[in-house]
């Protein structure tokens, strides 16, 4: 079992819309949306959702003032500012905690010297393993201005991995978030082949080069595809310079085609409905990208 990781250095590039071609040319195939801050995969595959889990991926704390002895050092350790004072009548007063204003860093819990700080777990996101046309697919939605989406990336492709080993697939494709922080570094590392997916912009090349420093720096085999390939051409020819100089496969070229722009308005994968020429440059992608990373 191979697993491919498609990720970006920036968004915009058509990585979501390749792969859903992806998928739809692998055989054996679990598909894996790690993007799970702005998960959008599933609209192109419009997956049945089969099961549903709660992530908790964070902590939120509360006072209780039955064991509070109202000394105040809570409000003087916190950084934050959330923690709230009430005043009541004469020197009676209480101490509360503003769940917006918390930042979760936990000094307030260990230092109280009461003991009246408690830590809960907070729902972050929901987890759910489905089923779209070309197989298995596991996803999941990150809460509005949550943060933990590391850890949720994480807990979708070990269970993409469960689905793996329950149907003996052949590969796991995992559509990463762009850029190059904590989500991106939790999809690759471990990861058998990643291919980025650039635009031969400014932007586009600075962007490949940080992320392909990342990929390199956990020693994953990398390779590149270059998107809207003829939208520039002298940038084009420095993605290709950089790349061969960095060692860097360039598995496919694929120039601008509204027929990209299409599909994502009417809901399609490109694939699906590609003219002949389209259709081949995705299938030579994935060829080159199986030689990259064969099947053993």
């Amino acid at each position: 079992m191979k697993e491919i990781v498609v990720i970006s250095g920036k968004g915009g590039t058509g990585k979501t819309s390749i792969v859903a071609s992806l998928a739809a040319l692998a055989e054996h195939a679990v598909l894996a949306d790690c993007d799970v801050d702005a998960a959008d995969l599933h609209l192109l595959l419009t997956p049945k959702i089969e099961q549903t889990e709660d992530f908790y991926g964070g902590r939120c704390y509360h006072i209780e003032n039955e064991n509070c002895a109202q000394c105040g050092f809570c409000e003087e350790v916190c950084r934050f500012d959330a923690v709230i004072e009430h005043n009541g009548y004469g020197d009676n007063h209480s101490f509360s905690i503003d769940p917006i204003a918390c930042e979760s860093c936990g000094v307030c819990y260990y230092f109280c010297p009461d003991s009246a700080i408690v830590m809960d777990k907070s729902r972050t996101g929901e987890l759910f393993t489905s089923r779209m046309r070309y197989g298995p697919m596991v996803h999941a939605r990150l809460g509005i201005a949550e943060e933990n989406s590391g850890k949720l990336v994480a807990l979708v492709r070990k269970r993409a991995r469960e689905v793996a080993d329950r149907d003996n697939a052949e590969y796991i494709i995992i559509d990463g978030p762009p850029g190059v922080g904590c989500p991106v570094i939790s999809s690759i590392t471990g990861a058998d082949v990643v291919l980025i997916v650039t635009e031969p912009t400014i932007s586009g090349l600075s962007d490949l080069k940080r992320v392909a420093e990342l990929t390199g720096h956990f020693g994953i085999k990398t390779g590149v595809c270059i998107n809207k390939s003829d939208l520039n051409l002298d940038v084009s020819q420095q993605i290709s310079d950089y790349c061969s100089e960095s060692d860097i496969a360039i598995l496919g070229r694929i120039g601008y085609n509204e027929e990209f722009t299409g599909a994502l308005v009417r809901g399609e994968i490109v694939l699906e409905i590609a003219s002949e020429d389209l259709a081949a440059k995705i299938n030579s992608l994935w060829e080159n990208l199986n030689q990259l990373t064969p099947v053993n």
